[in-house]
């Protein structure tokens, strides 16, 4: 994606690690080989390569909580997607690897087959389909969230037109501000873009004051704000609500398995303990699909 000329590269989706500890962070959600919540007739369906490894290596960036972020310890990935990830496993027969990565350069590696699985909060779009398949399982929006002191009231995305946003690279969060930039610059009022490669880093933007806005989806910017002890609150109401989809690189034959796993969870009841585990059972769903996106 090409950046506006406001645009900040720096180094810094979407919740609690450095950007340093990207590539070595796992996560301890890790079973056995043959776990009890295994479902023969489901792990049937892994292909034969897949199941002679005896492991998924599924990636997700580690600063997007409650969904995914780096526990108390300092290295295993925790939260929602790596509970289900852990499930999913068990029910396929199949040890899990949770891996922290940066959050654009997913997808890229589960085309390169270097992932066996993306689960990191991902929207599921019609632009990322033609490149990965997936298979729904949650809702969300994107929310505005601003300082408590001081903070603009952004209820939309005009109400960006005039101020320093601050949104994680590779996002829809991201996508969106930068084709707002040109209505508020056609208007006088110009964008400052602010992107940063995760959700730390937004974070420290905005409390720093180098941002006026953040944004991120809807249960992570409430999390967020409910974490700041008072130093941000959200702004407006969520827009944009579209499914979230575990990622699978295309011709890999895991998305029938993954998507018979994910039918299995919601049907057991284990599905929805996660989501309440974690405070973001509003963004369940009843039925998961494979590549459900509405845009």
């Amino acid at each position: 994606m090409v950046f506006l000329s406001t645009v900040l590269a720096t180094a810094a989706c979407g919740s609690g690690a450095s950007t340093s500890s990207k590539t070595s962070a796992s996560s301890s959600a890790t079973t056995s080989a043959s776990p009890p919540g295994q479902v023969s007739s489901i792990a049937a369906q892994v292909p034969a390569a897949v199941k002679a490894k005896g492991t998924l290596i599924v990636a997700a960036d580690a600063t997007y909580a409650p969904n995914e972020f780096i526990g108390s310890d300092g290295h295993t990935v925790v939260g929602m997607d790596a509970d289900l990830a852990a499930a999913l496993g068990q029910v396929l027969g199949l040890k899990v690897n949770m891996v922290n990565a940066t959050f654009d350069t997913i997808i890229p590696g589960l085309a390169s087959g270097k992932y066996n699985l993306g689960i990191s909060s991902f929207t599921d779009t019609k632009v990322r389909e033609k490149t990965v398949d997936f298979v729904t399982y949650f809702v969300a929006g994107t929310s505005f969230y601003v300082k408590t002191s001081g903070g603009p009231d952004v209820t939309s995305l005009a109400g960006l037109c005039g101020h320093k946003v601050a949104a994680e690279k590779g996002t829809t969060q991201q996508a969106d501000a930068q084709a707002q930039a040109p209505k508020c610059a056609s208007v006088g009022k110009p964008v400052t873009l602010l992107i940063f490669n995760d959700q730390n880093a937004v974070n420290l933007a905005l409390s720093s004051g180098r941002a006026d806005v953040a944004m991120a989806d809807s249960p992570v910017a409430a999390y967020q704000v409910k974490q700041s002890n008072g130093t941000f609150k959200l702004s407006g109401q969520p827009y944009g609500t579209a499914p979230y989809g575990i990622a699978i690189p295309k011709n890999s034959g895991m998305a029938q398995p993954v998507l018979a796993a994910m039918e299995h969870l919601m049907a057991k009841g284990t599905y929805m303990k996660i989501l309440q585990k974690w405070g973001v059972q509003e963004g369940a769903i009843s039925k998961p699909v494979i590549n459900g996106a509405v845009n």
